[in-house]
Parts: structure tokens; sequence; C-alpha cells
């Protein structure tokens, strides 16, 4: 008779237990251009790569050289690039994202990874002309 009580309990336990013991999923950061802002970048100094058309821009900061951002608004800001070569360093400012490709197969592996992939709406570039700003 008592294994019988025991049995019960045992399934009313597993049946009432997860109500007291909620795991809520956590909310990943929605990624791309119009995700979720991580942080903003002003005046941050950076080694801009471009093409020559400025369909593709991006940059690595000085303050972390494994990671890299790429512009989310490349046409707009390519104007600036008249007089400034590809590779030059420049201050940047703007709100980054998470870019989706990274976000994507990062969740993939267990580990972080030092190398970590952004996009950017960049406010504004400039030149840093002997290091004043």
């Amino acid at each position: 008779m008592s294994g019988n009580i025991i049995r019960k309990l045992f399934v009313a336990a597993v049946i009432i237990a997860p109500l007291f013991f909620q795991a809520e999923c956590k909310k990943q950061p929605r990624c791309g251009c119009s995700g979720d802002v991580l942080f903003t970048l002003t005046d941050s100094q950076a080694k801009v790569v471009f093409n020559d058309t400025g369909t593709n821009i991006y940059f690595s900061l000085d303050s972390d050289p494994y990671s890299t951002y790429y512009f989310c608004n490349p046409s707009q800001m390519f104007p600036k690039f008249t007089d400034w070569k590809s590779g030059d360093e420049l201050l940047v400012s703007g709100s980054a994202y998470w870019e989706c490709n990274y976000v994507y197969q990062s969740s993939n592996y267990s580990y972080q990874s030092v190398y970590k992939v952004y996009n950017i709406m960049v406010t504004n570039v400039r030149t840093n002309l002997f290091g004043k700003k």
C-alpha cells in the first residue's frame, strides 16, 4: 500500500513541478540594420576599407581588431570618402547591431568566438588629423 502512495506522489510531483520551475526563453536580440541596438560608437578610431563603388564599406576598431563592422548605409556615406583611400584611419560614429549571418552561425556553436561581426548605421565619418578630434 505504501508503494502505491509513493508512486502517486511521484506522479503528482512530476506533473506539478513545472509550475514552480518555469524556464523562460531568453529573447535573442533582433539582428540586422533594423534590429536591436547593442551599443553606440562615438568618434571611434577605425581602419575603414571600401571598394571603388562604395557598395561595400567595413572597418575594424583599433581597440578591437577582431571585430568587423559592416555599414548599413554605404551608399549614403560613400560621398564622404572622396578624399580618403581604402585602409585609412578614420573616426566613425553610429549605432551597432548584430550581423544576422554571424548570429545564425554562432548559435550553432557552444563557445563564444573572439571574432564578432556587426552591422552599423553610421551617422558620421571624419578624418583624425594628427590625433586631434
